[in-house]
């Protein structure tokens, strides 16, 4: 397997860039490879690289993750499934580990080892960021272009307003589970080739947190949590393509215990058009013409993203031949692409004779 690029060095960004550095190197760098832009040999793997090393780093469990482990916690074991490693313990001894597409690796230390360690304790009792969501939205030809506003209503989990997310009723304290005395965690002994080991899991009564509300909120019944649909205005950017995904932050699942919110990742689907064709940020499209325009040239109208415009049939046109509208193309930061206009003689069916015996001179 090729050793892959650091992740950092892919999108030129030291390891101490804030969340929106990345997201900024990301965008500029797209830009520049994407296939239909950069034409060099490995444009291709290129565009795909940066939009892997994007994936990781712009998700803040991932890049914690990365950042301890490295390429090994996303790459497939031996014979398993992407998300896992190997491990050799010994000679001709060896486990595969598998993350399950990004599994929390600290799992790992539970498997294997029968604890958690404390960080990790520590880190799963506080607020706990939500999910992130993902959704499609349609968008017309028109609107991807230029960019727009879209009303949308994502239904989601939020925060409870009555307890703000602890769980318990106004006024109600938490108390030590009696399970676990506090723990969050049971232990039990388990039996392995290796011997005995103990193991532990979340504790059933407290779910892992350790202590219990006295009373739990009416209104989402000790959770935190309660199912709401969100309404809101966002902005499409110009320029987005079939396929493409935005990233909206804190628009996501409302996290555990208070926690913030986590982002809603919409992916753009393209909404063909009935005369433009687009090739990255340029339109194309076709107009016929007839044969004496081609031959003597003239001035006609022509469809373009933003309404009719006039342009000139140049003398001894051949059918084929793309005529190019300069900037009439898609928008894309303060720049557009252009419009290209492919010209199609139509040839006439129905000649009276006077016009045949006109033609016919003019082929002699």
């Amino acid at each position: 397997m090729a050793t892959k690029r650091d992740y950092y060095a892919v999108l030129g960004v030291p390891k101490t860039a804030s969340v929106e550095e990345i997201k900024k190197a990301y965008r500029s760098l797209a830009r520049k490879h994407h296939p239909d832009v950069d034409k060099s040999a490995g444009a291709e793997a290129r565009f795909k690289e940066i939009n892997e090393a994007y994936q990781i780093l712009s998700d803040p469990q991932k890049r914690e993750a990365y950042d301890r482990f490295g390429h090994t916690v996303f790459e497939p074991a031996a014979g398993g499934t992407p998300g896992g490693f190997r491990y050799e313990y010994g000679p001709g001894i060896e486990f595969d580990f598998d993350f399950g597409g990004f599994r929390d690796p600290f799992d790992i230390f539970e498997e294997f080892f029968g604890f958690r360690s404390p960080f990790e304790r520590q880190r799963r009792r506080g607020p706990q960021k939500g999910e992130n969501l993902h959704f499609e939205i349609n968008l017309p030809f028109e609107e991807a272009a230029f960019g727009a506003g879209r009303n949308i209503e994502i239904p989601r989990n939020e925060t409870c307003p009555g307890c703000g997310g602890s769980g318990a009723e106004k006024g109600a304290r938490a108390v030590t589970c009696p399970t676990c005395q506090g723990r969050g965690r049971v232990s039990r002994a388990t039996q392995s080739i290796f011997g005995a080991f103990m193991t532990s899991s979340p504790c059933p009564t407290c779910k892992g947190e350790g202590s219990i509300v006295e009373k739990k909120c009416p209104k989402c019944k000790g959770s935190g949590r309660v199912r709401a649909i969100m309404e809101r205005t966002i902005k499409i950017p110009a320029g987005v393509d079939d396929g493409d995904t935005i990233r909206f932050a804190s628009l996501g699942e409302a996290g555990e215990k208070g926690g913030g919110y986590g982002d809603l990742y919409l992916t753009i689907q393209v909404l063909p058009h009935k005369e433009f064709k687009r090739r990255g940020y340029d339109v194309y499209c076709e107009q016929p013409i007839s044969f004496p325009q081609a031959a003597l040239g003239d001035i006609i109208e022509v469809p373009t993203l933003e309404g009719k415009l006039k342009l000139k049939i140049p003398e001894g046109t051949q059918t084929g031949t793309e005529l190019r509208l300069r900037g009439k193309g898609i928008k894309y930061g303060d720049s557009r692409g252009n419009q290209y206009v492919r010209v199609k003689i139509v040839t006439p069916t129905r000649l009276s004779s006077k016009q045949k015996e006109a033609l016919r001179e003019l082929e002699s």
